[in-house]
């Protein structure tokens, strides 16, 4: 009995080192995704309302929260909302990112997660998403018809991604070294052997989406340098995108880039100006919902010098495959418009999962390690007390599955030339009309869920 007191109070211990906002019930006993899974599933509906009254309070922290607050007003349309749930997201990544040291409450949840599950560490969120959130925060402004702030989030994006890759490898190595001071050496050849294959690697971790919004907004706003840089990215990452080959030689022409016009128009054929006498409208086309990661379990014996032995549970996050939802062609005036992948976001979580798995890999063996250092004080050979480790580590050990779920899964774009005036665009059988300027270009932004959308437009100025 007193064996059984002092196996309790162990436990209990390693909690109180991640006593801390993310300390739950759910984070203790589930995951990420397996708590969101009602959310995740009404937005693949489209049912947005529904969405909302499911979206959670502390389950994940301020960063990932506000993720999922403001993508989810802005498909509501409640732009006031959105904005300010970004917002707050950005203001707890700075709080993050500025930090010099770890503070001692941050290794607590470090030592804590060691002894129960990654979900109770803090939340640092991808590269991906990073650019995501300045991407909508950038929406946000434009559909507020603020020019200027929504190119400052165009900026900021890139220079947040840069730091957070950084970052990102200076976490690896950390890691490496916590496992070298500790003396072990994972097998991690042995573990990823039988770990499902997330499918087809991104090789181009670039967001298309951002860098052709980006160019865009610099083009309306005259910048035509800073457009044609970031035009020229997207064409990087997206070569066959022809909206990105248009607004890439139509910069270039205007900027009188004689060598680079020469080439492109070898490729791609020659540029043209808009005829004052016509208009163009640029569609940004979202579909679906990202993926959501599921967990992946293997039990592994662990033995030591006494030939004692016990299993362990070691939980790994991964992406199932699946089917992209699809969605009827758009059509403009009766015309149907064709359209092109700006980005694939089920590839960048996918690319983002497969760089951190190694350091996921190794706090998966320190865990295994530090549970059974604690296992072996605990229960000092008692059977029983053995069986209630077993159980707790089994209960507890869940994969960290948190990522921005809310995201859209695929994004499209599409260009068309017109005759000035009035525009009718068929959405799922309904029209949604907008007018432009003879010698104009109007940008449409939707996002597409179920049968649902979202949909604005925004007159981007003498983009010829």
């Amino acid at each position: 009995m007193q064996k059984h007191i002092r196996l309790t109070f162990i436990l209990l211990s390693s909690l109180t080192l991640s006593a801390c906002a993310n300390l739950s019930a759910g984070n203790l006993f589930s995951h990420y995704s397996a708590q969101n899974d009602e959310l995740h599933q009404s937005v693949q509906k489209g049912d947005y309302a529904q969405a909302e009254q499911l979206l959670q309070e502390q389950v994940a922290g301020d960063i990932l929260d506000n993720f999922e607050k403001g993508r989810v007003y802005l498909l509501n349309q409640q732009y006031t909302e959105s904005k300010s749930a970004f917002e707050n997201s950005d203001g707890a990544v700075r709080v993050q990112q500025d930090q010099a040291t770890v503070s001692i409450s941050e290794n607590a949840m470090s030592l804590g997660a060691l002894a129960v599950n990654d979900n109770l560490k803090t939340y640092h969120p991808a590269d991906y998403e990073l650019g995501f959130l300045h991407l909508y925060l950038g929406l946000n402004y434009l559909q507020s018809n603020d020019l200027e702030g929504a190119l400052i989030e165009m900026r900021r994006a890139n220079q947040v991604q840069e730091k957070a890759r950084a970052d990102r490898e200076k976490e690896l190595q950390a890691a490496q070294n916590q496992m070298e001071q500790q003396g072990l050496t994972p097998n991690l050849g042995s573990i990823l052997s039988n770990y499902p294959d997330a499918g087809e690697k991104l090789q181009a971790v670039q967001n298309g989406y951002l860098l052709y919004l980006s160019a865009l907004l610099y083009e309306a706003d005259n910048d035509l340098n800073s457009a044609y840089v970031d035009y020229r990215r997207a064409l990087a990452v997206m070569p066959s995108n022809q909206p990105v080959i248009d607004g890439t030689k139509r910069v270039a022409k205007r900027l009188g880039m004689g060598q680079d016009l020469s080439q492109l128009e070898k490729r791609y054929g020659k540029a043209e100006y808009l005829e004052k006498s016509k208009s163009r409208v640029i569609v940004i086309d979202e579909r679906g919902v990202v993926d959501s990661m599921q967990g992946w379990k293997q039990a592994l014996p662990i033995y030591d010098s006494r030939d004692d032995m016990a299993w362990y549970s070691v939980s790994l996050p991964y992406y199932p495959p699946t089917n992209a939802e699809k969605f009827s062609p758009l059509a403009i005036n009766g015309q149907s418009v064709s359209s092109d992948m700006l980005t694939d976001v089920n590839l960048m979580a996918q690319q983002d999962l497969s760089e951190r798995m190694p350091s996921i890999i190794i706090r998966q063996a320190l865990r295994v390690w530090a549970k059974d250092r604690l296992r072996k004080e605990a229960a000092q050979g008692d059977d029983v007390g053995n069986l209630l480790f077993n159980v707790w580590n089994t209960l507890t050990e869940q994969p960290d599955t948190r990522s921005w779920l809310t995201l859209p899964s695929e994004i499209y774009s599409s260009s068309i030339v017109v005759e000035p005036g009035a525009q009718t665009m068929m959405l799922n059988g309904e029209p949604y009309e907008f007018e432009v300027e003879a010698g104009r270009t109007v940008l449409v932004w939707l996002s597409r869920q179920g049968n649902s959308a979202t949909i604005w437009h925004k007159q981007l100025g003498n983009i010829r």
